[in-house]
């Protein structure tokens, strides 16, 4: 499991099962659109049937990760700056932070810069880790993200 897999997992202890669940209705809508197509007539018809519209994928619910990281904050007691930080963000979430760690994560997200100039890495994985929440189903706040 990536680095970023474990952040998701720690921002969105549910995710599997909620990814689970949905693909689960998804299932049952199509088989139910799969039981009420009509059955083809005997004799061709001038036009041919309309194929059925898949059915939409279930509106996924939101996550406000704003909160969720300010609440792990209050209950850690610690002065971390999740907001700007990608070190302060994966010690808040009990993960890694060290210097490899961000360079293995910087891998997973096709960091194409300098991993020996830490400043610029760091502040490029934070605002790709938030733009993946976003991406994702987070609701993150617009100034940390592109």
């Amino acid at each position: 499991m990536g680095i970023l897999s474990n952040i998701f997992n720690k921002i969105f202890p549910n995710s599997d099962s909620a990814k689970k669940a949905q693909a689960q209705a998804q299932a049952q809508a199509q088989a139910q659109a799969q039981a009420q197509r009509p059955t083809a007539p005997a004799a061709p018809t001038a036009a041919p049937a309309a194929p059925a519209a898949a059915p939409a994928p279930a509106a996924m619910e939101q996550v406000d990760v704003e909160a969720i990281l300010n609440q792990k904050l209050q209950a850690s007691g610690q002065n971390l700056n999740w907001r700007t930080s990608i070190v302060d963000l994966l010690k808040l979430l009990d993960l890694d932070s060290s210097l490899q760690s961000r360079k293995e994560l910087a891998a997973e997200l096709n960091y194409t810069g300098d991993t020996s100039d830490s400043a610029s890495m760091n502040i490029w994985l934070h605002r790709q880790v938030m733009n993946k929440l976003a991406q994702n189903g987070g609701k993150v706040p617009a100034d940390l993200k592109d």
